[in-house]
């Protein structure tokens, strides 16, 4: 491989892994939350939140760190919305997670419109109220060797804080899940929550603390979104990743490694999808740029379709728990 071509494969992989991070992170939320029997289809809405909220703080007290406070705390305060219509009073989980969804899309452009007048888009933040990649140390000595210097310098190095965070967050779901008690007794409340109950453990407890983490995890992906990845809050900026991400954690098999490979997989595509723009290809010619763009969806309707009928979730998930008297 040449030194050129393969330069170009390191920086789509860095593309990946930056394109990666939000769906990796709303897995993560699904995964959490799913596996305690609550489906949430409001990852996307909750994302769409905190991405409007982090870049709106940010921008107002010039501080990124309090804009992804910020956007945490809106979307773990729509998770207990979620929560409270669902475990609490035993609503119907997908429409709940329709309704916050649909909310979210409204209520970003409404209160971005009162609070910037520019469209229902927030102002374009200031490099030092945005998070900034972080060069890792002895990147300019570690360069000169061949092949690993490009790695080291274009694919470890570079990312700023919340991409290692979204990577950190498979290995915490996975060690938090299948490695504590915790992790043990979440997953008994969907699968069979009345063993749960009958030991005395409360299960819709047990339930609201799943959806407050995927909450967090969903609020940092938004964060992400508006503060890191780009410079502000423009309308419908999570663009369906929220519904991939779903897709994800499907073809992952409700498992924090597959989903990881299945965000990994989108993101690369629409990397992909982003340099072959304009590109001529061999026997093709100029490859459609509608079609390009839409490689990542088509991906994922394609996985739901083949796949959704064999990947087995968790038993008791979409099921108000009724505690027996």
């Amino acid at each position: 491989m040449g030194a050129d071509l393969w330069l170009q494969f390191v920086l789509a992989l860095d593309a990946t892994l930056r394109v990666a991070t939000p769906l990796i992170l709303c897995a993560m939320a699904g995964i959490f939350s799913e596996r305690a029997g609550i489906i949430d289809i409001s990852l996307e809405g909750k994302m769409l939140l905190s991405a409007f909220a982090a870049a709106a703080t940010a921008s107002l007290l010039h501080s990124p760190v309090l804009g992804l406070l910020a956007g945490i705390t809106i979307s773990v305060v729509f998770s207990i919305i979620h929560g409270f219509a669902c475990i609490t009073h035993r609503g119907n989980q997908v429409i709940s997670g329709l309704a916050i969804n649909i909310l979210a899309s409204g209520l970003t452009v409404t209160v971005g419109i009162a609070m910037f007048r520019q469209g229902g888009q927030t102002p374009n933040l200031a490099r030092a109220d945005r998070f900034a990649p972080t060069e890792l140390p002895f990147v300019d000595q570690v360069s000169q060797i061949p092949f690993i210097g490009t790695i080291y310098r274009e694919l470890i190095s570079g990312h700023n804080i919340l991409v290692w965070v979204g990577l950190s967050a498979v290995i915490f779901t996975s060690y938090v899940l299948w490695n504590t008690r915790f992790g043990l007794r979440l997953r008994a409340v969907g699968e069979k929550p009345e063993a749960v109950d009958s030991a005395g453990i409360s299960v819709s407890l047990l339930r609201y603390k799943a959806i407050i983490i995927a909450g967090i995890l969903c609020g940092i992906a938004g964060a992400y979104l508006s503060t890191a990845h780009g410079s502000g809050f423009v309308r419908e900026m999570t663009a369906g990743k929220g519904y991939i991400a779903l897709a994800a954690m499907i073809f992952g098999k409700w498992q924090p490694r597959g989903a990881l490979l299945a965000c990994l997989l989108f993101g690369f595509l629409e990397a992909i999808a982003a340099r072959l723009q304009g590109v001529e290809l061999p026997l093709i010619g100029a490859a459609p740029v509608e079609l390009i763009l839409a490689m990542p969806y088509l991906m994922t309707v394609i996985l739901l379709a083949g796949l959704v009928g064999r990947a087995v979730p968790p038993r008791a998930i979409g099921q108000p728990y009724i505690k027996e008297r």
